[in-house]
C-alpha cells in the first residue's frame, strides 16, 4: 500500500490565529494579480474570431474562414495567427525567471506592481496597433506582466493566509483568472457587434483596466512576514504577523519563520540547491503539475472557444455567447474549490476532477468524430451542438474545481523559503512554456488530428490522475514551514528527506513542551 495517502501528518504544529479582516482584504486585493492573466486568456480567442481583426492583420485566414469548401478542422489553421496568441507566453516564461530574483530581493508586492505596469504598456500597443509588429510587441509586453504577476501572487497569498485556509485564499488567484476570462468574453460579445475596427481595439485596449487595478493594489498591500524577514525587517515582520493572525501570541510561528529565513540565507544559489536530492519532491511537483495542467486541454477551450465553436458550425455571435456561458460555468465552479479545498483536501479534488474531465473529453471527441468524420465535412444539428456545449461545460467544471486552482496552489505551498522563489519561477516557466506550445500548435493539431485531438488530451488526463494518486501527499492544513514532515511520511519521497530536516522541528517542540 502506498504510504503517501496520509491526510494527517504526525508532529505538525498548530499555530494560534484568527481570520482577521486585514488578512481577508489583503488576500482579496492580492488576488487581483490573476485578473490580467484571465483577461488576456479570454480576450485573445474572441478577437481572433472577429472578421474586422482578421481582415486587417490575417486576410489569408479570413478568406479560408469564408470559404464554403474548406475542411472544418482546418478553417483557422495559421501559424501567424496562433503566434499572436502564443507569443505572450514565451515572454511570460522568460520574465518569470527574472521575477524570481525581484520577488526575493524587493518583495512580492513590487514584483506584482511591475507586472501590472508592463501589462498596461502592452495593452496600449495592442489597442493602437497598426501592423502585426505592434501587435506582437504588445503581446510580448503583456507576457512580461503575466510572468511577474504569476510568479509573485500565488506566493504572496500562500504566505499571508492562515494554514487552515491557505487553499481557499490561494484559490482566489484562480477565481480572479476566471473572472477576468468571463469579463473578457462579455466584452468580446458586445464589441464584436460594432462595425469597423473599433470593436477589437476596445477589447484589446481595455486590458489596461486590470493592469491599473493590480498596480494600485500592489501599492497599498503590505509585505508578507516571510518577505520582511527575508529582507532583514524582523520587527516589522512580527508586527505584521500579529496583525494578520489577530493575536499577539505568534512567537512559535514567528520563530519558525526566522529559522526558515536563517536556513535560506545559507543557500547562496537557490537554482543550484533545488537540484539537490532533499528538494527532489518540490522539483518534480513544480515541473509536472504545471506540465499536466496545460495538457488537460483546458486552454484549447479558453484560448479558442469562439474559434472552436465556429468550427463546430456555430455563427460568430453564437460562438461568442457559448464561450461566455462556459466562462461563467468555470467561474461558478471555481468557488466549489474555494469552499472545499481545505475541508476535503487537494487529492480528492484532483482525482474527482480528473475522472470528470476524462469522461467528458471522450464524449466530445466521439460526437465530433461521428458528425464530421475524418474528412471534416458535414453539418451538426442544433440539438447535437447544444449537447457538445453541455459536455464542454461539464469538462470545464471538472477543471475549475481541480487542476485549475490546485495547479497554482500546490506548487506555491510545498517549497521551503530557501528555494521558494526558484521553485515558483520553475512552476510559472513550465506552465508558460506548455501554454505556448498548446496555443501555438492547437489549430494545426486540430487540422491534422481532427476529433482525435480530444482523445489525445484524454490520454494525458489518465496519466496525470494516476500521478496524483501515487505521488502527491495531502497538504491541507499543514503550515508551509512544516511541509517536510509531509514529504518524509510519503512512501516514495520520504527517502529523499534527511532526518534532520524533520527531527530538528520535533526537538524544538519537545523542548517547548517541557
Amino acid at each position: 500500500m502506498a504510504g503517501g495517502f496520509v491526510s494527517q501528518t504526525p508532529g505538525v504544529r498548530n499555530y494560534n490565529y484568527k481570520l482577521t479582516p486585514k488578512v481577508f482584504v489583503t488576500c482579496f486585493i492580492g488576488a487581483f494579480g490573476g485578473l490580467i492573466f484571465g483577461y488576456d486568456l479570454g480576450i485573445s480567442g474572441g478577437v481572433t474570431s472577429m472578421e474586422p481583426f482578421l481582415e486587417e492583420f490575417f486576410p489569408y485566414v479570413h478568406k479560408k474562414m469564408k470559404s464554403a469548401h474548406e475542411n472544418e478542422y482546418c478553417r483557422f489553421d495559421s501559424q501567424l495567427l496562433t503566434l499572436f496568441t502564443s507569443s505572450l507566453y514565451v515572454a511570460a516564461l522568460i520574465s518569470s525567471l527574472f521575477a524570481s530574483t525581484i520577488t526575493r530581493v524587493f518583495g512580492r508586492k513590487w514584483s506584482m506592481f511591475l507586472g501590472g505596469f508592463t501589462f498596461f504598456i502592452g495593452s496600449a500597443f495592442n489597442g493602437f496597433a497598426q501592423n502585426i509588429a505592434m501587435l506582437l510587441i504588445g503581446r510580448i509586453l503583456l507576457g512580461f506582466g503575466v510572468g511577474f504577476a504569476n510568479q509573485s501572487v500565488p506566493v504572496y497569498l500562500s504566505e499571508m493566509a492562515p494554514p487552515n485556509l491557505r487553499g481557499a485564499f490561494n484559490n482566489g488567484f484562480q477565481v480572479a483568472i476566471i473572472f477576468g476570462i468571463v469579463v473578457a468574453t462579455i466584452i468580446n460579445y458586445f464589441t464584436a457587434q460594432m462595425k469597423g475596427n473599433i470593436g477589437w481595439r476596445i477589447s484589446l485596449g481595455l486590458a489596461c483596466v486590470p493592469a491599473v487595478m493590480i498596480m494600485i493594489g500592489a501599492l497599498i498591500l503590505p509585505d508578507t512576514p516571510n518577505s520582511l524577514i527575508e529582507r532583514g525587517y524582523s520587527e516589522e515582520a512580527k508586527k505584521m504577523l500579529q496583525s494578520i493572525r489577530g493575536t499577539d501570541e505568534v512567537d512559535e510561528e514567528f520563530q519558525d519563520l526566522i529559522d526558515a529565513s536563517e536556513e535560506s540565507k545559507q543557500v547562496k544559489h537557490p537554482w543550484r540547491n533545488i537540484l539537490l536530492p532533499r528538494y527532489r519532491p518540490q522539483l518534480i511537483m513544480t515541473c509536472f503539475i504545471p506540465f499536466f495542467q496545460q495538457l488537460t486541454g483546458i486552454n484549447v477551450i479558453t484560448f479558442y472557444a469562439p474559434v472552436l465553436f465556429q468550427t463546430l458550425g456555430f455563427g460568430s455571435k453564437a460562438s461568442l455567447l457559448s464561450a461566455m456561458v462556459t466562462g461563467i460555468i468555470e467561474l461558478l465552479c471555481t468557488f466549489v474549490s474555494v469552499f472545499t479545498v481545505d475541508r476535503f483536501g487537494r487529492r480528492v479534488l484532483f482525482l474527482q476532477g480528473g475522472i470528470q474531465m476524462l469522461i467528458s473529453q471522450i464524449a466530445i471527441g466521439a460526437m465530433i468524430g461521428v458528425k464530421f468524420g475524418v474528412a471534416g465535412t458535414g453539418n451538426i444539428g442544433k440539438g447535437d451542438a447544444n449537447l457538445i456545449v453541455a459536455l464542454i461545460c461539464i469538462y470545464v467544471a471538472g477543471f475549475a474545481w481541480s487542476w485549475g486552482p490546485l495547479g497554482w496552489l500546490v506548487p506555491s505551498e510545498i517549497s521551503p523559503l530557501e528555494i521558494r522563489s526558484a521553485a515558483q519561477a520553475i512552476n510559472v516557466s513550465v506552465n508558460m512554456f506548455f501554454t505556448f506550445l498548446v496555443a501555438q500548435l492547437f489549430l494545426t493539431m486540430l487540422c491534422h488530428m481532427k476529433f482525435g485531438l480530444f482523445f489525445f488530451f484524454a490520454f494525458f488526463v489518465v496519466i496525470m490522475t494516476i500521478f496524483i494518486y501515487l505521488m502527491l501527499p495531502e497538504t491541507k492544513n499543514v503550515p508551509i514551514e512544516e511541509m517536510n514532515r509531509v514529504w518524509k511520511a510519503h512512501w516514495f519521497w520520504g527517502r529523499f528527506i534527511p532526518d534532520e530536516a524533520v527531527n530538528m522541528g520535533a526537538a524544538e517542540m519537545q523542548q517547548k513542551s517541557v
